[in-house]
């Protein structure tokens, strides 16, 4: 039976026809000159926001922490750290952001807190401290070592040893992140009344960090979508979530097409989407992972894309995205940032807004900012990297060779700060930043990209008008074509009889391409990145990246 957008539009969410924005705190607007942004820099940035259209942000941690993860390593989970500012600037920037229309969507960490948190203060003193449960704690193997060979994601063991109480514990991520311990009723008592202290503030939701790995078995070997990963997060949606107009999204890197409704399908109670990282994950090499890249393979990377389409057609949502603050500047990863920069950043944008689902467009890709590259390892400030150099090294990896796989797909790449202009240190700070800026926002930067009337501030503006005029775009049904194509993306979306065709150049070269028969389309062109053009049909010449969206 044909979708309409009648059947759609009393049960449409405010988040599903929405832009998400994510904002690196320490990296977006420094305010005093201190070299670290800050909250009332956010908040004198949200016109900027609001003229971008986005209806909410997700806002990185800003809680009080000692910032060996750059506040993914929580230690009170209701203060603000001193840096980013304090709870009233808070709330003064939520009521701003509110009187846009713009909603705030908390980070949640709570995987794991920082080692500065006065429960693990506690924890860590004696084996009958009220909070020594509240973390996962094992006995040292017999031969006094750790008691397994797991490795920490940052690099190391992910085992950390307290000689005062005899004992190790888990640190999936670094010694400064020790894993909470989900199994304590006590504990997540906690966390749900934290969860509705926020709440009850005014927030639009929650972003939850690695939220899959809460459920593990530490002793069977399961991290990753563990036996109690489900019970707790239907508990979680009946302790804070249930009755309240907020949207959640849930990180999982191991969130599969088998396993994606069970988190976001519409009966399950628990989360409205995921972030799930597949077709990032298409560019890693098997052995080595992100710090080797592998070429860019398009039929790969939509074949991913058409999956979860396909895997979320009719139940759950989809969380649409190429770039985050732990993944490289898109433009770099899967387009051009030399000669086709802005070409292929609107492109880009393109294809990922159009598809079905909720785009999230992170600080700086709405100029079309690019990776860095940094020469020395001493120029990253990443925990991860940091970790895993020294394990490459140990493991006779050539520096330059994992400073090259850094540069390509490093975390530093989207956390140097964003460009405001073109003055000394991109209009960022008064002040030194914490992290280098990058050399080129001299021309690329929100000053002098918001002054062309042809750049990508712009076409990132229209194409989020887009989604709020259009039901198609939110609701309609999604099919892909050219599936084996290497160098053509083509897609249409259709909803009461209307169609939207989508055809996109991911090269550098000028191709031709036949239009297949059932994806011609007629009419107005909606969008494109070069000259307009009223037909998409028969063989078509495509210029470098070029994009082209047209409706009958």
């Amino acid at each position: 039976m044909p979708e309409t957008a009648t059947q759609h539009a009393a049960d449409t969410k405010w988040w599903q026809a929405a832009t998400g924005y994510q904002i690196y705190p320490r990296s977006f607007c420094d305010s005093n000159g201190d070299g670290i942004g800050d909250i009332p820099g956010i908040t004198s940035k949200l016109d900027h926001l609001h003229d971008l259209g986005v209806g909410f942000i997700w806002l990185s941690p800003v809680y009080a922490s000692p910032m060996a993860d750059n506040g993914y390593d929580i230690a009170d989970y209701r203060a603000i750290a001193p840096e980013f500012g304090t709870l009233q600037d808070f709330d003064h920037m939520l009521a701003e952001a509110r009187a846009r229309g713009i909603g705030i969507v908390m980070d949640l960490v709570v995987n794991h807190s920082s080692d500065e948190h006065t429960w693990f203060k506690a924890a860590k003193t004696s084996k009958s401290a009220p909070t020594h449960d509240y973390y996962i704690w094992r006995d040292p193997a017999p031969d006094g070592g750790p008691p397994s060979d797991h490795r920490a994601c940052f690099g190391g063991s992910a085992w950390h040893f307290v000689p005062e109480i005899g004992q190790y514990y888990l640190g999936y991520f670094s010694a400064a992140q020790p894993g909470l311990n989900w199994q304590n009723p006590k504990l997540r008592r906690e966390i749900y009344d934290m969860m509705n202290w926020w709440l009850d503030r005014g927030i639009a939701g929650f972003r939850m960090d690695v939220i899959s790995l809460i459920g593990k078995d530490v002793d069977a070997g399961i991290f990753e979508e563990g036996p109690y990963l489900h019970g707790f997060l239907q508990e979680m949606h009946r302790e804070t979530l249930a009755g309240r107009d907020v949207v959640t999204v849930g990180e999982s890197w191991s969130v599969s097409r088998d396993t994606a409704l069970l988190y976001c399908g519409r009966e399950r109670a628990e989360l409205d989407m995921v972030f799930q990282f597949k077709h990032i994950m298409e560019g890693w090499d098997p052995v080595h992972g992100k710090w080797k890249p592998r070429p860019f393979d398009l039929v790969a990377f939509k074949r991913v894309l058409n999956d979860w389409q396909e895997t979320l057609a009719d139940d759950g949502w989809n969380s649409l995205f190429l770039s985050n603050h732990d993944l490289p500047r898109q433009v770099s990863r899967y387009g051009d940032d030399g000669t086709f920069r802005v070409q292929s950043a609107k492109m880009l944008a393109t294809v990922v807004h159009l598809m079905k689902g909720t785009p999230f467009v992170y600080q700086g890709e709405e100029i079309g900012m690019t990776n860095v590259h940094f020469e020395r390892i001493e120029q990253f400030r990443d925990i991860e990297t940091l970790g895993h150099y020294a394990d490459a090294l140990a493991e006779g990896v050539a520096p330059a060779d994992f400073i090259a796989g850094a540069n390509t797909n490093g975390r530093d790449n989207a956390r140097t700060p964003m460009h405001w202009s073109a003055e000394s240190h991109a209009g960022f700070t008064s002040g030194t930043p914490w992290i280098e800026t990058n050399p080129n926002h001299t021309d690329i930067n929100v000053a002098a990209d918001r002054a062309d009337p042809d750049g990508i501030f712009d076409y990132y503006r229209r194409l989020i008008a887009l989604r709020k005029t259009k039901p198609l775009i939110v609701h309609g049904r999604y099919t892909p074509h050219a599936e084996t194509h290497p160098s053509v993306f083509a897609f249409t979306r259709e909803l009461d009889g209307k169609r939207l065709a989508v055809l996109a150049n991911f090269t550098r070269e000028t191709i031709d391409f036949d239009v297949p028969e059932e994806m011609a389309c007629f009419g107005t062109c909606v969008l494109s990145n070069y000259a307009l053009r009223e037909r998409l049909s028969g063989r078509m010449t495509l210029k470098p990246f070029e994009v082209l969206v047209v409706s009958d």
